[in-house]
């Protein structure tokens, strides 16, 4: 049905049915964040070989066309999605998250899908509603959630300023020219305008009322009050969402409209959880006020536990706070856990540093598991990388012999674990733009190891097979998903004991009902390290077994080492280069 209007949107009619529950504990889940352009586009191709890596950048010429194809739609859409649903499943994935597939901007390349010009529809590079709707549900069928992304914050270019295209925020409002028309030019009144349908103005109509814009102009102070909150990000339009304090806030119309329409692809797609974009550029009001709305509404069709997963880029304490302000769920984009993530899996940092992050500690004022297991989605590798600067690059564009040590932290360490797209297939782009952190999977124009013309999803790859056993056993042990975490302290000679060292065997327990679970890795690309590590002293006693359950040589899985008496209890263990093992 063609939705014009906000108001026309009957939700009654639309929640007469079942649907899908929500999970018992999210931190059982492990999330796969793809870019719907990038990721699948339906088309055969073969798998990609080492002949055929750098085969798009054999000349100068042929690499200029593939760093253009990077900046352009690619091509992969809901139907690509939907065919590699089984290699999601066989992985160990159990809740995708998908970049936004709102409609964009006619004539414009925002194929990453944050630039939004109608809000009750489908882009149709992407596909159609109802394959949204057919995508959801087969997902379901494989075992798995749908998490999409979503924009509150603001619409895409779709008003063009009087006179300069791209004025600065200065802090007040600049004269608008008007509304872009469908061929993209700013001919349109800034008022009502139903004869734009479909393609100018911005849609539902209740968008384009005066007011639903700040106008002010992008943002060049990224830290600055209130510019941050006001200004536009580049091109994009920031939408004001209200006025006044956190406890008595007051939604715009606009948020009101946006909050209704978010409702309506809930029940028109029984989706799982929505990932809110840049909830830090809005005022923490407006993200409690859709927070309360979403979740009630959620909470009224049977979905007790719709997530939602804030975009809070800062530290851990910010988070927290802001967390606790608005009424979300948990907070992605936290930037010391990223990057302290892929420090430690490289050797690169005190392993402290990570594992400190999960302590109880005076910046959150929270008992460390109960808060961070639930509360804060993990990963290293991301579609942006703002931590990084101006330079990007993936994990795999250098040690990455190591990744498989970076995905048993995030596979094992608390948090919900969110993997990134191609990191199983060690993709390994860089440079000075995001759309080296963006390969399209499919191969296409812009594939993979600077490639085209093959595809990138290969159930063989060493590294696939290495995480969905991780993400096997994380499903069958709970303490690898629920319990308590504990850094554990080693020792070469069975004597002298210390906190692990930045480069060689780092351990860790997991215990959950009385049950310990020891996690080992090595940072070591160039040589295995055997060392004693300690255990709890409570649960073990000297000349218990401890069975190895997960090896990077697999033969030795079912081998065991026994408790010691040695700075309480300990056992010794040797772990591979680059290696990664577990006990109970």
């Amino acid at each position: 049905m063609e939705l014009r209007r906000a108001a026309d949107i009957d939700l009654a009619a639309l929640t007469r049915r079942e649907f899908h529950p929500s999970p018992a504990a999210w931190e059982d889940e492990v999330l796969y964040f793809l870019l719907v352009d990038r990721f699948d586009d339906g088309l055969e191709r073969p798998v990609i070989t080492p002949l055929d890596r750098g085969n798009a950048v054999a000349t100068e010429e042929d690499a200029q066309r593939w760093r253009d194809a990077g900046e352009r739609w690619c091509g992969g859409n809901l139907n690509g999605i939907r065919r590699r649903l089984g290699y999601l499943a066989r992985l160990g994935v159990t809740a995708v998250w998908i970049s936004p597939i709102l409609k964009q901007v006619a004539n414009q390349d925002t194929y990453h899908g944050y630039g939004t010009q109608n809000f009750l529809d489908v882009d149709p590079h992407f596909g159609t509603a109802d394959e949204l709707k057919d995508l959801v549900a087969a997902a379901h069928e494989h075992g798995i959630r749908v998490v999409l992304d979503v924009v509150l914050n603001h619409a895409g270019d779709v008003f063009g300023y009087e006179p300069d295209n791209r004025p600065v925020w200065m802090g007040s409002a600049y004269d608008v020219r008007g509304f872009r028309d469908a061929g993209g030019k700013p001919t349109l009144p800034f008022a009502s305008v139903p004869e734009a349908w479909p393609d100018g103005a911005v849609w539902p109509a209740e968008l384009q009322r005066p007011g639903t814009f700040s106008a002010k102009g992008r943002i060049v102070n990224w830290d600055r009050y209130p510019e941050y909150l006001e200004g536009d990000f580049a091109g994009l339009k920031d939408i004001v969402l209200g006025t006044g304090p956190t406890d008595q806030y007051r939604p715009s119309p606009a948020l009101r409209v946006l909050t209704r329409a978010y409702q309506y692809w809930i029940a028109f797609a029984d989706l799982d959880g929505f990932r809110v974009d840049t909830v830090k550029h809005m005022d923490p009001g407006a993200a409690r006020y859709f927070a309360s709305a979403i979740h009630e509404f959620a909470q009224s069709i049977g979905k007790e536990r719709f997530y939602l997963i804030a975009e809070i880029t800062g530290d851990r304490a910010f988070a927290y706070r802001t967390l606790e302000e608005i009424g979300m769920d948990a907070a992605l984009g936290i930037a010391d856990v990223q990057d302290r993530l892929e420090r430690v899996a490289k050797g690169q940092a005190d392993p402290k540093e990570y594992f400190d992050l999960f302590r109880n500690s005076l910046q959150v004022g929270r008992e460390s598991h109960t808060w961070f297991r639930d509360k804060v989605v993990t990963g290293y590798d991301d579609h942006d990388q703002v931590r990084k600067g101006p330079w990007k690059a993936r994990f795999a564009s250098n040690n990455p012999q190591l990744t498989t040590v970076a995905l048993a932290l995030n596979a094992t360490t608390l948090g919900i674990p969110c993997v990134y797209y191609g990191s199983e297939q060690l993709f390994d782009g860089e440079g000075g733009d995001d759309r080296y952190l963006r390969e399209a999977m499919f191969g296409g124009e812009f594939g993979p190891f600077r490639s085209r013309g093959a595809h990138a999803f290969d159930e063989t790859h060493p590294v696939y097979l290495a995480l969905a056993r991780l993400l096997d056993l994380r499903k069958r042990t709970p303490a690898l998903r629920r319990g308590r975490q504990y850094l554990r302290s080693v020792s070469t000679d069975g004597v002298r004991f210390d906190n692990p060292q930045a480069r060689g065997l780092l351990p860790w327990s997991r215990i959950f009902a009385d049950h310990e679970v020891l996690v080992a890795v090595n940072t070591d690309p160039a040589a295995e390290r055997t060392a004693w590590v300690t255990v709890d002293d409570d649960l073990h006693d000297p000349g218990d077994a401890l069975t190895c359950r997960y090896h990077s040589d697999q033969r030795l899985e079912g081998t065991f080492t026994r408790v010691e008496r040695r700075n309480g209890k300990s056992v010794q263990i040797t772990v591979p280069p680059a290696g990664v093992v577990m006990y109970e």
